[in-house]
């Protein structure tokens, strides 16, 4: 029996078989979690959702800013970008039900393994958040949209303000930022700002502001995060720290980690991806 966590996909279908294949993935023996970003950019979406709904119980999703994206097209609440390439989903005679199994994932997860915890987020983490409040902002989310008004949901639920968390925060302010957090961010000033403008490697933070993971007195600092979103960024394995969207859709690989009998014993497994977007 073995642990999976399996960076952005984003529609690289192919490349997700590929993957499985790898590794030896048995669903009566191996547990895999997708950090988000299932879909998008690559180019077979639908084979990506429906692989990862038929195998619910031993593959497990997150929810990535593509993935919502995807439910906010489908729902007319957003224009379609021109880098999209959702049609084909969006066309499928299964697509309704493909959507509902998507919109139901959450946006953090936490596994016990090895007498530890492992945290999965797809983008990131707030300084002032512990692990217990990642998971319960998470779930104020999965609650939005398992619940009746989901579509007023997503129609509120893009913009950059507020672009701090507060306790305070009630309504759409309080559930965009959760989301901006969960699935968006990258860079932050010392005091949990986020920003927005900027995609870089961490190695050339914006003036003031740091990878969300490098500020000083992090709440969740020497628990094991796993992530993915930040391509740029790249393969990442620290102690407390595991990037995965290693740019599958930008021509780079599609990466997994494996864990040994504790979360310290780890190694990646790569497949090469056929580049499917151009970056820029």
């Amino acid at each position: 029996m073995a642990l999976y966590c399996v960076g952005d996909i984003q529609g690289c279908a192919d490349a997700f078989d590929r993957l499985l294949a790898e590794i030896d993935f048995s669903p009566s023996r191996d547990t895999l979690y997708v950090l988000g970003d299932l879909v998008n950019r690559g180019p077979d979406s639908a084979t990506v959702l429906r692989r990862c709904a038929a195998l619910e119980g031993s593959v497990f999703a997150l929810l990535g800013n593509h993935d919502l994206h995807l439910l906010a097209v489908a729902q007319g609440v957003r224009p379609p970008s021109r880098r999209d390439t959702l049609d084909a989903l969006l066309q499928a005679p299964d697509c309704r039900a493909l959507l509902t199994w998507l919109r139901r994932q959450p946006l953090a997860r936490a596994v016990g393994h090895g007498g530890s915890t492992l945290l999965l987020v797809h983008a990131g983490v707030l300084p002032q958040w512990s692990r217990e409040d990642t998971l319960a902002r998470a779930a104020e989310i999965h609650a939005a949209l398992d619940g009746p008004h989901w579509p007023d949901f997503l129609q509120h639920m893009y913009g950059n303000a507020p672009d701090r968390w507060s306790a305070t925060l009630r309504g759409d302010d309080r559930l965009r930022v959760i989301v901006n957090a969960l699935t968006r961010l990258r860079f932050c000033s010392p005091e949990g700002a986020m920003d927005f403008s900027s995609n870089e490697s961490a190695s050339a933070p914006p003036d003031g502001l740091l990878p969300w993971f490098d500020v000083p007195g992090r709440r969740t600092r020497g628990e094991l995060i796993a992530f993915g979103h930040w391509s740029t960024l790249g393969w990442m394995n620290r102690p407390d720290l595991l990037a995965l969207d290693t740019g599958c859709v930008w021509g780079g690989s599609l990466s997994a980690v494996r864990f040994g009998p504790t979360l310290a014993a780890r190694e990646q497994i790569k497949v090469r991806c056929a580049q499917a977007q151009q970056p820029g």
